[in-house]
């Protein structure tokens, strides 16, 4: 048995770019879906600002709840941007002209790696279309970053899609629903590919996948479930040719498929409880199954039907999934939840939405804190797949209070992580799980995707910044900052405060 996590072990943090980076309109950057999406808060959902063919600006919501009217965008309309609404993701916390200061940060706290996400619109304004020039200035903030990154020995990971469709290709192929955008995706593939191949050798193709609807993160129009699975099959042929190119310019690079996971119980012994958490499972399951394992599996057939759904593939869409799998599984955790017959399930988010466990606390926002649920979920990965699994996001989002100062004494942020990565550590040296790191959620404060709030806030570093958007944007390192690197610095040996 392993007695500490391996030498090589990637501590690191993840952000992504329409929750971190801002600068929506420098730099020749051209619009994403995200841009028109507003603030909002856990009683108020966020709304995405559109216009009609009559010119008339009006909102819909950003979350969908299983009815068709929510999040569907009419025919014709396109995103708008009113100049007296928020929108977090045009300044978010403003990485863009931050990076060397956060980089730096980073380095001070002994990251060996850094997640983040590459803004499509930044390289494509146009998302790439026939004929299409890539943007030399977006090109060259990313190299920035990059090279900022190495001289702290940091490793870069890099999303190529996390939440946010260029909204010309959402407007004129509606989003991953139309075949065109696959091929929008890989010229922006190549292009990054091939100018970051000596910069990067980690990569991600698409985030969170099993969650993405409608037009915030997909582009699509409609929210059905036919729309939905007909686009992420368009995301699976994307992502295994995505996979396929990046091996051919980068050979020494490992690509992966990501998913949220946060693991799910039935309520009890009852059998149909039982049957049904496992059925729930493979609701988020059938994503890593298809991208790992390279091909849709035996009970995918039922699970479309009784959905409804009919998924139209081209010839050969088969033989590019199953010659081209994922190298390893990303995957987040959150929390776990608890599964019975009697409640309505979400059945995209892996354990995300459903009934309460009164053997866990919560956190402010009513998610379970379940550190074992992270050791399960580890071995149940590691069991199906027997390849690399890498922990890309996992935290908790809270409510901090900082003195005069700005520093925040978080020793309830500080005790979660303890928990987790203890149980983290169990996984690698008990159960025999090939671990390749551990980047967690977001190792600075950055806007809610969620809620797009910023007092719920994950980081390591405060930044002062409120919902509004105000706020000077100053850097304070919490007490957790101190905490985490000590950890890294004894690899995970030390988890004491």
């Amino acid at each position: 048995m392993k007695k500490t996590f391996p030498e090589n072990f990637l501590w690191g943090g993840a952000t992504a770019a329409n929750q971190y980076e801002g600068g929506y309109n420098k730099g020749g950057r051209g619009l994403a879906t995200s841009d028109f999406i507003t603030n909002g808060s856990t009683d108020h959902p966020r709304k995405i600002t559109i216009k009609l063919k009559d010119g008339t600006i009006t909102t819909v919501n950003r979350r969908p709840t299983g009815d068709p009217k929510i999040d569907n965008i009419p025919e014709g309309a396109s995103g708008y941007i009113d100049e007296n609404v928020y929108y977090p993701s045009h300044k978010a916390v403003d990485f863009y002209h931050h990076y060397k200061e956060d980089i730096a940060l980073y380095g001070e706290l002994g990251l060996k790696c850094f997640r983040l996400s590459i803004s499509w619109s930044r390289i494509f304004p146009k998302g790439g279309i026939e004929g299409e020039q890539p943007n030399e200035e977006g090109l060259k903030f990313y190299e920035d970053v990059f090279r900022e990154c190495k001289k702290y020995g940091i490793e870069p990971l890099v999303t190529l899609y996390h939440f946010e469709t260029p909204a010309y290709l959402a407007e004129h192929f509606n989003g991953w629903g139309g075949r065109e955008t696959i091929n929008c995706f890989l010229r922006m593939c190549n292009e990054v590919f091939t100018r970051y191949k000596d910069l990067v050798k980690y990569w991600i193709t698409i985030n969170e996948i099993n969650v993405l609807n409608g037009y915030a993160f997909m582009g699509t129009r409609e929210a059905t479930a036919q729309v939905r699975y007909q686009a992420k099959h368009h995301m699976f042929v994307a992502s295994a040719l995505a996979n396929k190119l990046c091996h051919e310019i980068i050979p020494v690079a490992k690509i992966g498929c990501m998913v949220a996971l946060s693991c799910i119980y039935p309520k009890d012994c009852k059998p149909e409880n039982v049957f049904g958490a496992l059925d729930y499972r493979r609701g988020a399951l059938i994503y890593s199954d298809i991208m790992m394992r390279g091909y849709y599996p035996s009970y995918a057939d039922r699970f479309f039907e009784e959905m409804g759904v009919t998924i139209n593939m081209e010839p050969g869409d088969e033989e590019i999934i199953r010659a081209n799998p994922s190298d390893f599984l990303s995957f987040s955790y959150y929390r776990s939840s608890v599964y019975h017959t009697e409640i309505i399930q979400n059945t995209d988010t892996g354990g995300q939405m459903g009934d309460a466990n009164p053997f866990l606390e919560k956190t402010e926002w009513g998610w379970a804190i379940d550190p074992v649920g992270l050791r399960y979920t580890l071995s149940e990965l590691y069991d199906r797949y027997q390849k690399p699994l890498f922990i890309v996001e996992n935290g908790m989002g809270t409510i901090d209070k900082p003195d005069e100062n700005g520093y925040v004494e978080d020793d309830y942020r500080i005790r979660y992580f303890r928990d987790h990565i203890a149980e983290m550590k169990k996984a690698v040296t008990l159960d025999g799980v090939d671990l390749m790191g551990y980047t967690p959620w977001g190792c600075i404060d950055l806007v809610s995707a969620g809620t797009g709030e910023m007092k719920k806030r994950y980081g390591f570093i405060y930044v002062d910044m409120d919902d509004e958007g105000n706020g000077t944007l100053k850097r304070t390192k919490k007490k957790s900052f101190d905490w985490y690197k000590k950890v890294i610095a004894t690899n995970g040996e030390d988890l004491s405060f």
